[in-house]
């Protein structure tokens, strides 16, 4: 049967086609150890899972409306009130399958044929793709692990040409797990006025920000800022609600409306009752979220030291988000257990097959240098983990 080119040119997720081997590998009976996942190992909070219960009980397992219920779609605006200084109505906000979702179909909803989307490396595997299957180019602009991979508004004033349509930052930054501050970020939106340059701002790691980092919403810098600005959010990382599928959308009502006309006809609306999980998790959910927080605070300073203290390995300590992303390249050109690392899946590869420790290879991010490695997981095993990379590495 014939299969689209379009299909065709779709690789994998690198992140889940390494999560995928290493659930493989672990239902065979092998001792693996991964950090692979962009998931929490936290289990969903208890009142998030009462509040989807309820609403199954209540009968809530009809088609909604497709943007979302009018009360979660109320709940985003209040938290955008309260947490970013930003307004906006219900009608300038779309609920979407996850935040992934958001990203795709924001960008079906304002690219057309040929526009340039500016990709910042390190970036998510996803943003590429997505962007080649509403018909833009990618442009990668090239960042210096000098100033932490950071985008600087000098590298953005010599990416941007004639075609560029679209610039996506992402903060805190997945796989780099380092975020701008503010004042970064509004030197960045200065550069854009004047300009018909769109933003997308996945802030999907915005609950997760460690030491006296602090969070801002890009959308909020400048009134600018705000009219040229699609912010994307989701309950998936900071509220452990990956599988419930929750992201949303917020930005001018032009696009926000056309992304509800693609959703009516792609996906209808998000999950009935996960919805009115959502709307729990948002008014309710902070001191969980919080703790979790604090959690992955300790995680990430305790990777970070440890993997410094490997030999070969050079990694900054995470501002954000659950990933450690460290310059592995100087074990590049070694034979390491019979096999040659030429680069970083080769590095990740070889790692999971000899010492049995799971890491999405660097290169499908724009990174070859690196690896990323989630320490959404116990101290225990991120201990147990990087003993064996150490290990290997000596080997």
């Amino acid at each position: 049967m014939k299969v689209s080119k379009r299909a065709q040119a779709v690789p994998p997720s690198a992140t889940m086609a390494v999560t995928g081997r290493a659930k493989e590998m672990k239902a065979a009976g092998v001792d693996v150890i991964a950090f692979a996942a962009g998931e929490p190992d936290f289990d969903t909070p208890d009142i998030i899972k009462a509040a989807a219960v309820e609403a199954l009980k209540a009968g809530k397992t009809k088609y909604t409306a497709t943007n979302g219920i009018p009360e979660l779609r109320a709940a985003i605006s209040e938290k955008f009130k309260a947490d970013n200084g930003l307004e906006y109505s219900a009608d300038q906000i779309i609920v979407n399958i996850g935040a992934k979702h958001s990203v795709y179909e924001s960008l079906q909803a304002v690219i057309d044929d040929g526009d340039e989307v500016l990709l910042v490396t390190p970036y998510w595997v996803t943003y590429p793709e997505a962007v080649k299957l509403a018909g833009g180019v990618p442009v990668v602009v090239e960042t210096d692990p000098a100033n932490s991979y950071k985008l600087t508004p000098e590298l953005l004033k010599a990416a941007i040409g004639k075609k560029t349509a679209l610039l996506i930052l992402n903060s805190p930054n997945n796989p780099g797990g380092f975020s701008y501050t503010p004042d970064e970020l509004a030197a960045l939106a200065k550069v854009l006025e004047g300009t018909d340059v769109m933003v997308i701002s996945d802030e999907i790691y915005e609950k997760l920000v460690y030491g006296d980092t602090k969070f801002v919403s890009f959308a909020s810098l400048s009134e600018d800022a705000y009219n040229r600005t699609l912010t994307i959010n989701g309950l998936s990382k900071a509220f452990a609600m990956t599988g419930w599928r929750l992201g949303y959308t917020a930005g001018p009502l032009e696009p926000i409306k056309a992304m509800g006309r693609l959703q009516s006809h792609m996906t209808q609306n998000p999950v009935s009752f996960a919805q009115s999980a959502g709307v729990v998790a948002l008014k309710e959910g902070a001191e969980v979220v919080e703790e979790m927080r604090v959690a992955f605070e300790k995680r990430g300073i305790f990777m970070a030291e440890r993997l410094n203290a490997i030999d070969g390995i050079e990694c900054t300590e995470p501002t954000g988000a659950f990933y450690c992303f460290p310059d592995v390249s100087s074990h590049y050109g070694r034979v390491i257990g019979g096999k040659k690392i030429s680069g970083s899946m080769d590095f990740a590869k070889a790692l999971l097959e000899d010492a049995k420790v799971a890491v999405v290879p660097g290169a499908p991010f724009g990174c070859e240098r690196n690896v990323r490695l989630s320490f959404a997981c116990s101290l225990e095993q991120i201990s147990n983990g990087l003993d064996r990379v150490e290990k290997w590495l000596n080997s």
